[in-house]
């Protein structure tokens, strides 16, 4: 009877495929977070979903999964820190009692280098993070894309083998609409649930009358959400204060801050948590 001889480079693969998948299955829910363009604060709505979730005592990972612009450890604080290494793989950075955070910033010396990397660089990368990091039992982990729908987002969905759910960040002008539409788009594509859109930058007050400004227009994530039969998860308005936060490294120490975009951002958190 003929044996099937595997080559090399099967027999190397499989181990490191049996470890991915073994470390996936030691995280309850693998949440992605995404937008159709740059620019719209995806990566504050992941940071601050993983800050508070944490907060309310889940085990969370955050996976700053934008190779040529990770801006995550900024916003906690800890850019000038590196992840050590143990029996079980690489230590990301514990941030807090329960969150842990990786991303390429952290292995990075010169902040100022630009990551020059083709799409196979990028997506072993991204591979790597997820087998290689000992994130250990999760409740949760984000991962926080880089905008579009190219190499990265498509190798998570690829190498994770069921990702529980996808969060869109949008603004409200038609521009950032026309890309989001095509983020909810590949989430179908690729059979992965929407929790929902988060509309940022929703006008903000006026520090003189305190009205409403409505900077970006309105009504377009709500017909972009009924298109495809998603619910607005909530409408973020647009505070200096929070800009301040996170330039100053503290989205994990001020979740309980007396600001309208905190409140507006746990009814958020809440839906996500909630979500099946």
């Amino acid at each position: 009877m003929a044996q099937t001889i595997q080559s090399p480079q099967d027999l190397l693969q499989k181990p490191q495929e049996s470890r991915l998948i073994k470390q996936m299955r030691s995280i309850r829910k693998k949440i992605m977070v995404m937008s159709g363009k740059g620019g719209v604060g995806k990566s504050t709505v992941a940071a601050n979903l993983a800050a508070r979730l944490a907060d309310r005592g889940y085990k969370v990972g955050l996976l700053d999964a934008d190779i040529h612009g990770p801006s995550i450890p900024k916003m906690f604080g800890i850019e000038d820190q590196r992840p050590g290494v143990d029996e079980n793989g690489i230590v990301p950075i514990q941030v807090t009692e329960n969150l842990k955070v990786m991303s390429i910033a952290l292995l990075i010396e010169d902040k100022d280098s630009p990551i020059i990397w083709r799409g196979p660089a990028k997506m072993g990368a991204i591979k790597q993070f997820l087998q290689e990091v000992s994130w250990g039992k999760l409740d949760y982990l984000f991962i926080d894309l880089p905008p579009g729908t190219g190499d990265e987002p498509l190798s998570i969905a690829q190498l994770i083998e069921k990702l529980d759910g996808a969060v869109v960040v949008t603004t409200p002008q038609d521009v950032a609409l026309l890309s989001v539409r095509k983020s909810l788009t590949f989430a179908s594509m690729l059979k992965v649930p929407v929790i929902g859109i988060v509309e940022n930058m929703s006008g903000m007050k006026c520090p003189h009358c305190n009205e409403k400004i409505d900077i970006y227009g309105t009504g377009g994530v709500e017909r972009a959400a009924a298109d495809f039969n998603v619910p607005v998860l909530g409408e973020l308005p647009i505070d200096p204060a929070l800009a301040e936060i996170e330039d100053q490294g503290r989205v994990h120490l001020e979740g309980n801050a007396d600001l309208e975009w905190f409140r507006e951002f746990s009814r958020i958190t809440d839906a996500v948590e909630n979500f099946k």
